[in-house]
């Protein structure tokens, strides 16, 4: 931490605020992630080792991913330390690498989204929020439009977390503030939407898989849990924002650090009102050729064969592109107007600019990719989920004790396993069909699965964004490391986690439709 930061921070007299000390005071003193992450991998190398000498393996149903049809499959541990294991490390570095897909994500969004932040328009945007915005509401504004971009998948992590750094500084609040609630927001509800978004129909279509291992006769659909989900939005939304100005802000106090743009604050320059009302033009033009390769019949960008645009879709599969593409072209049209982009040679400047500042954390994603691709080579997490598991079923309890026991497993197991499906994969054949045995509706569990699977996400370091949010720290604290991160986002995991579970049994205790 730094001495100004420190100086400017709160009394911390709280018990809690003396816990999250101790975290960051820690967790600072941890080695560099790349050299956390190669000793994690001597570790799986060591323990996958042990277990396939001790013969450990599991049998559990599971969806078959290409024929959607539940299977019995016995997975065992497997060595990385035999004649294949070796084979497998020594082939399969670059697939490791380049099958990772937040790598992709994250260089094609800041391509665009470089363009957009070298040219101003991401300043000028926030200044513009800011002004328009009730200073009391532009939290929860920010908050809920953190949740809500789950629907672009994996975009939230790459455009709404800087952003609301720099909505949270322009107005002289911390911006690591504003990024911890950007990071909750788009990682601790990421399971649950206003809309219906691409992860509900592999979610669903899992769910009835399972569902029919017991009683083909019955299914769910897209909307099972829409009610549900519209409410913990909403719910979700106040419950970050109060933490975040209850207590984040409080423990880091007064942001003594650079600021933005000198002494401009909020105030929009006449360049820069020019720069929004070309980009303005720009992103009219960009939604009318998109509303032509989208909205009639047979276009281009919905399902050929159902003519879809919403879920499987071109349009939804390809959303960051048009993600990418819109900063692109608005970001451009804004450096224009404002005169702080002079032609193509600068749009290209920036282009390239925004790639080379991604080079330490393509090397960290490059180790990172790796150990995932050997965690996952050992069967570790598949031997662990289902030990787990076995061992809630057996637990004689009721109904409700049961789904609760059953959202602290998929928790636990979120820090390992951090893709929604691959659990989901996991759990739904074993989970769903002893429920429906119980009476319990395959929605409520649907419902417990949306809880369990976001708010391990914000402080885990298996999530492949968590490094990205840490180096986006670094911007405002050169001495932030990951204990920074971990002690800021601890109290949105515990509030989200506990109030979320809250709020199910509440639902579930009163009978109320998860869905349509």
């Amino acid at each position: 931490m730094s001495k100004a930061k420190a100086q400017a921070k709160a009394p911390s007299g709280g018990a809690m605020q003396k816990i999250l000390d101790v975290v960051e005071r820690a967790g600072n003193k941890v080695p560099h992630p790349v050299i956390i992450f190669l000793g994690l991998i001597a570790i799986v190398l060591i323990v996958a080792h042990i277990l396939t000498m001790a013969g450990a393996s599991v049998t559990y149903p599971m969806i078959n991913a290409e024929t959607q049809k539940v299977e019995d499959v016995t997975t065992s541990a497997r060595s990385l330390l035999n004649v294949e294991g070796i084979r497998f490390m020594y082939t399969s570095l670059i697939p490791n690498f380049m099958g990772f897909t937040a790598v992709g994500l994250m260089i094609v969004a800041m391509v665009g989204a470089g363009v957009a932040e070298e040219s101003g328009l991401v300043k000028a945007l926030i200044r513009k929020l800011v002004i328009v915005s009730p200073p009391k509401a532009l939290t929860y504004i920010l908050v809920f439009a953190g949740i809500l971009s789950s629907v672009a998948a994996d975009a939230g992590y790459l455009v709404l977390i800087p952003l609301a750094g720099i909505a949270f500084i322009s107005i002289g609040r911390h911006p690591l503030a504003g990024l911890a609630a950007g990071f909750a927001s788009v990682a601790g509800a990421f399971t649950v939407n206003m809309l219906i978004k691409p992860l509900d129909a592999v979610l669903t279509e899992f769910t009835n898989d399972a569902i029919h291992m017991v009683n083909p006769a019955i299914s769910i659909d897209l909307t099972a849990n829409v009610w549900f989900s519209i409410v913990s939005v909403l719910f979700l939304t106040v419950v970050i924002t109060v933490i975040t100005e209850r207590i984040i802000e409080p423990r880091l106090g007064k942001y003594e650090g650079e600021k933005p743009d000198g002494e401009e604050g909020a105030k929009i320059s006449p360049d820069e009102a020019r720069g929004l009302k070309y980009a303005l033009f720009g992103l009219i033009g960009l939604l009318a050729v998109f509303a032509l390769l989208c909205l009639p019949a047979g276009a281009p960008l919905r399902n050929p064969t159902t003519g879809a645009l919403i879920g499987n879709s071109p349009f939804m599969n390809g959303l960051i592109a048009f993600i990418m593409i819109l900063f692109l072209v608005t970001g451009a049209a804004f450096g224009l107007g404002a005169k702080t982009l002079k032609g193509v040679p600068d749009i290209i400047k920036a282009m390239e600019k925004a790639i080379s500042n991604l080079g330490g954390l393509i090397l960290l994603l490059l180790i990172i990719s790796q150990f995932i691709a050997y965690f996952n080579y050992t069967n570790m997490a598949t031997i662990m989920a289902v030990k787990m598991a076995d061992g809630l079923k057996g637990a004689n309890i009721g109904p409700l004790w049961l789904l609760l026991g059953f959202i602290v497993v998929v928790a636990i197991l979120d820090l390992l396993i951090t893709g929604a499906i691959a659990k989901w994969a996991i759990f739904a054949p074993v989970f769903v069909p002893v429920f429906i045995q119980l009476g319990v509706a395959p929605e409520s569990v649907l419902a417990a699965y949306r809880i369990a699977d976001s708010p391990m996400n914000m402080i885990t370091p298996l999530n492949a964004y968590f490094v990205m949010v840490v180096a986006f720290a670094q911007k405002y604290d050169k001495n932030a490391g990951v204990g920074t991160l971990v002690a800021l986002m601890l109290p949105y995991v515990v509030g989200i986690f506990v109030l979320w579970t809250a709020l199910f049994i509440v639902w579930y205790l009163l009978g109320l439709p998860w869905g349509l």
